[in-house]
């Protein structure tokens, strides 16, 4: 069986929505767009090519889907130029109503209810399944338990507003700090691994 990661940028409130640019979503009146793009320095570069220094297959919801065929493809001979050309080249798995629209090289819909087609991918031999944005297809991930990792960039700034990447429906679960480190500019780079269920106690 392959794990799932999460892998997502977000604010110290957990908003997750339009860290690239001020159009990439701007539903809700959400004026924040870009906000990582000023925390974007070397330190932060490395921590996203090492997220895609192993084998991996994309996993994604069809609005960050058409967000990344409308740019992937097109960046040759830039800074991205090294996860452009892995995004271009490995699978992705969309979950979408219009599979006849995937038109980016190696793109693959998901069939039949969402939550069965993924465990029915998970149980598969293949690279560790990876999800980038894709907000609402993360919650109904946590939803169903299916996450076996979290890779999150947590940003230091409040937005008040926004898609968030935890709501009240997400599953309970334990996780374990595997690792983290931080950038000159603030963002914590962490790693955490499932660790089964939710303990508590008691101070009585």
């Amino acid at each position: 069986m392959r794990k799932l990661i999460v892998a997502a940028f977000t604010s110290l409130d957990g908003v997750i929505q339009a860290p690239g640019g001020p159009q990439e979503d701007t539903s809700g009146g959400f004026d924040y767009g870009g906000w990582v793009v000023p925390f974007a320095d070397q330190a932060f570069g490395v921590a996203m090519q090492t997220l895609f220094s192993q084998p991996f297959e994309l996993l994604l919801g069809r609005r960050t889907y058409d967000i990344f065929a409308g740019y992937w493809p097109h960046q040759t001979d830039s800074a991205d130029q090294f996860i452009a050309d892995l995004f271009n080249r490995v699978p992705k798995h969309v979950a979408t109503h219009h599979p006849e629209t995937l038109d980016w090289h190696n793109s693959h819909a998901l069939v039949g209810e969402l939550a069965g087609a993924i465990r029915t991918l998970k149980q598969q031999d293949g690279a560790t399944l990876l999800t980038q944005g894709s907000g609402e297809l993360v919650r109904q991930l946590l939803a169903a338990g299916l996450v076996d990792e979290l890779r999150l960039l947590i940003h230091p700034i409040i937005l008040g507003r926004g898609k968030r990447l935890f709501d009240d429906q997400a599953q309970a679960a334990s996780f374990t700090l595997a690792d983290s480190s931080s950038t000159p500019g603030g963002v914590l780079i962490t790693r955490y691994v499932l660790d089964g269920e939710v303990r508590t106690g008691s101070f009585a």
